[in-house]
């Protein structure tokens, strides 16, 4: 009898490798059995798509050299080895073997061919294949095992990433650049690539002392989240700032290894804002750069390179040509676009990329669906009943001309009421908006329509709170704390802020560059334990403009809802009219000139201070028009509504052929829990139909409802008429003990008000419980027993789908 592919990796693969030299150290696996190296889509209801894996990775003075494909000792070695390719290209190493254990083929990805071979080769021959005869200063330094803290070490691509760099830095490449999607830990990886280049001694000049490095950020906060991140090495690291170079007289500090610093801090611009200068605490605009020799560093890491702008110009470029000898590593979350050309030019091709689609898909950043909402302002055209404020620039304002030069109170309420009824009440949101003003704005009409009754519920995010500010999104920050639920701000969390529990992003500003873009949708993904997506709530079409399906696997296709949410004339407008001089932003016009006093972060520039044009609208009806929500297929990829459709309607027929079969699955709460998790596995879940029963008019409908609808064309009936069917029928009728009856009625209320989730198998204690009718034996009394409690339960649901 055959072995199977347990059996034959543990009886006969692993027996050979060991024989060329393969010990346990070298061979990667999880409790012996595979590598798994992604952690599967994050999926609905806190569920996981698939991981992968391979069965061994080899490895060898720190170095991934290979994997190996098993197969049962029965099966055709090559049977795997497509998918084997597949995976030794995401993790980029070298060189596969596909095996049954009795047959080896070597497939190698660098001559894309291979062959079968007797044995495997021993692990030094591997590595002499991938690196050829190299010096032992050189092998290690890029054979330095990672740090590893605790259980703390680096996913799969952190590892590529860190190896890549050391390797070009082993091969004087002195100009490096990685491009890795936004949460996936780019700060990390530059303290690995760091922590190495200690560790072996490397520097510039070839001697055996410890390199020193400088990290130039364009913002505080992004410099203090990588001085936290180096602190396994806090004995070496210093920041470079104002406040430290005064307590020196003046003089910039040398006794360090790695400097942080913001580089308006150390940079000479004689045209920098004072709030520049308030942000690295009353700085000198001296060219404190220039007070280290020209050699004194050995390797500069520039984060969020592309905010800084890498052209002859910019506020970076004069350090880097300053330090010229020293190597150059840009770290940047967008790959190459219009907007950021620049960046590439000055840095070349990125030795290793990693998209957001990427880390989507194996599960290290949180997927999200889209709401595009149109309204019926989004466009204002002039209306002589309309009370004006100022001197109307056209006829007709643009969608881009709101909040700079025309404000029409009305719609920012209207957008405020919509983002509350869009998002659950306590659900962490941030609201990117124009500029300080329609920020502060917004927060008051936040406030004005809000459940949540705390007076920190909805806080605006500026350079105009200061440290007050600072403190607010430290609190945000925190997951264990409620308070605030909802941010405005305008480009003050585009950046650098790691809130991992944000479930809602709103752009209520137009956005005109693919990489703001980017930084902003960056915000939502990061990853918290039950948060199965985030929403992007676009009311300015932004989603549209910044579709990038290779870089982000962003919805293309919606399906259409209709949403009307007037605003009342008759309310009272408690927002605040700004007046001709209302304050402006002033930082300057790069991305990297946005710094505030605060330490946070600036807002976009306005350099025209014309008064601004105040609208009150008089006859005209503020409302949604349309809201239209993303749909996913089951590879995650986006479809239209009618594909969508098409789609579910062929997976539903896999699971029931008629009515009759529905029912049957659905009027038995573990045959519906069993549907709905096979569902969830192919992407179609709870919240998708939902949603879906908007397009329908069904809101107040079962999901079973909407089902039937599409699979048979049947009626679609509310909940309210099912629960009253079910309570005058026979079965309740029957019951003629007062407290079953009650019992029942109260199980159809529930049903009625929240759905078929207070019917599932596990609630029948909890309504008993919630009914006040006293204890589950109690209750049970009244019916015959436990036994015979739970199995009318069970009628009770076959009636309510009768």
């Amino acid at each position: 009898m055959a072995y199977s592919e347990a059996d034959t990796k543990e009886k006969l693969i692993t027996p050979k490798l060991k024989e060329s030299g393969w010990s346990e150290f070298h061979l990667t696996r999880e409790h012996g059995f595979k590598y798994f190296f992604t952690d599967g889509r994050k999926l609905p209801a806190n569920k996981r798509g698939k991981r992968y894996s391979v069965d061994y990775l080899l490895s060898y003075k720190n170095v991934n050299l290979g994997i190996v494909e098993a197969k049962a000792e029965d099966k055709d070695p090559l049977e795997g080895l497509q998918q084997a390719i597949g995976y030794a290209e995401k993790l980029k190493v070298d060189f596969i073997y596909a095996t049954n254990g009795h047959k080896i083929y070597e497939h190698s990805l660098l001559t894309g061919s291979g062959q079968f071979i007797e044995s495997y080769p021993a692990p030094a021959e591997l590595f002499a294949r991938k690196f050829g005869n190299v010096a032992k200063s050189i092998e290690k330094f890029i054979t330095y095992p990672f740090h590893i803290e605790g259980t703390m070490k680096p996913r799969f691509y952190q590892q590529i990433a860190v190896q890549k760099s050391v390797e070009a830095i082993a091969n004087q490449q002195s100009r490096i650049l990685l491009t890795l999607a936004t949460g996936t830990g780019k700060t990390y990886i530059a303290f690995q690539i760091v922590y190495r280049l200690f560790q072996a001694q490397w520097n510039r000049d070839g001697t055996t002392r410890r390199p020193r490095i400088l990290f130039l950020a364009d913002r505080n906060i992004l410099a203090d989240q990588a001085f936290n991140t180096f602190n396994p090495i806090e004995k070496d690291i210093i920041r470079l700032n104002g406040k430290e170079i005064r307590s020196r007289g003046g003089k910039v500090p040398t006794n360090a290894n790695v400097f942080f610093a913001i580089y308006q801090a150390v940079a000479e611009n004689k045209n920098r804002h004072k709030d520049i200068a308030a942000e690295d605490e009353e700085a000198d605009i001296t060219a404190y750069y220039k007070q280290y020799p020209a050699n004194f560093f050995d390797l500069i890491i520039i984060d969020e390179c592309h905010r800084g702008s890498a052209n002859d110009q910019s506020s970076w470029r004069e350090i880097l040509n300053y330090f010229g000898s020293a190597v150059h590593l840009g770290l940047t979350a967008t790959p190459k676009r219009d907007d950021n050309g620049d960046t590439y030019a000055y840095f070349g091709a990125p030795i290793y990329e990693y998209s957001l689609k990427d880390g989507i898909n194996d599960g290290f950043l949180t997927p999200y669906k889209v709401k595009k909402v149109q309204t019926n302002i989004d466009e204002y055209q002039f209306d002589p009943d309309d009370i004006i404020q100022g001197d109307l620039p056209s006829q007709i304002v643009k969608l881009e001309q709101f909040e700079r030069a025309v404000i029409i109170p009305k719609r920012t309420e209207l957008i405020a009421k919509t983002i509350l009824k869009n998002i659950s009440p306590m659900d962490k949101t941030i609201i990117f908006c124009v500029n300080q003003q329609h920020a502060l704005d917004m927060r008051i009409a936040i406030d004005k329509f809000k459940t949540i009754k705390d007076n920190n519920y909805c806080v605006r995010i500026t350079s105009d709170e200061g440290e007050i500010g600072k403190d607010l999104l430290e609190l945000f920050q925190d997951n264990d704390r409620d308070m605030p639920v909802i941010l405005t701000s305008s480009k003050m969390l585009t950046t650098g802020v790691d809130a991992r529990n944000v479930r809602n992003i709103v752009l209520t500003a137009p956005i005109k560059s693919m990489t703001e873009f980017k930084q902003i949708i960056g915000r939502g993904t990061r990853v918290f334990e039950g948060k199965d997506f985030f929403t992007i709530i676009d009311f300015v079409g932004a989603t549209k403009l910044f579709y990038d399906d290779r870089w982000d696997d962003e919805p293309v296709d919606t399906t259409t809802t209709t949403t009307v949410a007037p605003v009342d004339d008759n309310e009272p407008n408690e927002v605040n009219q700004p007046e001709d001089n209302s304050p402006t932003d002033t930082s300057g016009s790069q991305a990297g000139n946005n710094t505030d006093a605060g330490g946070i972060i600036g807002d976009p520039p306005i350099h025209e201070l014309k008064p601004k044009v105040v609208i009150e609208i008089k006859n005209k009806k503020l409302r949604v028009i349309n809201i239209e929500t993303s749909y996913v297929g089951e590879d995650g990829r986006p479809l239209s509504t009618k594909d969508y459709l098409e789609l579910l309607i062929d997976i539903l027929g896999e699971y029931y052929q008629d009515g009759d079969g529905l029912r049957e699955i659905w009027s038995n709460p573990l045959n519906r829990k069993n549907l709905l998790e096979q569902l969830r596995s192919r992407h179609i879940d709870e919240t998708q139909l939902n949603d879906l029963k908007q397009v329908f008019d069904a809101e107040n409908s079962d999901i079973y409802d909407l089902l039937a609808h599409l699979s048979f064309n049947l009626e679609i009936k509310t909940r309210h008429q099912r629960a009253e069917s079910a309570g005058q029928s026979e079965f309740v009728r029957n019951h003629a003990n007062p407290i079953a009856q009650q019992l029942i009625r109260f199980i159809l209320n529930r049903y009625e008000s929240d759905g078929f989730t207070e019917l599932a198998d596990n609630k029948l204690s909890i309504l008993v419980n919630l009914s006040g009718l006293g204890t589950v034996r109690d209750v049970a009394v009244n019916f015959g027993g436990i036994p015979q409690l739970q199995k009318e339960y069970f009628e009770l649901q076959r009636e309510i789908y009768r």
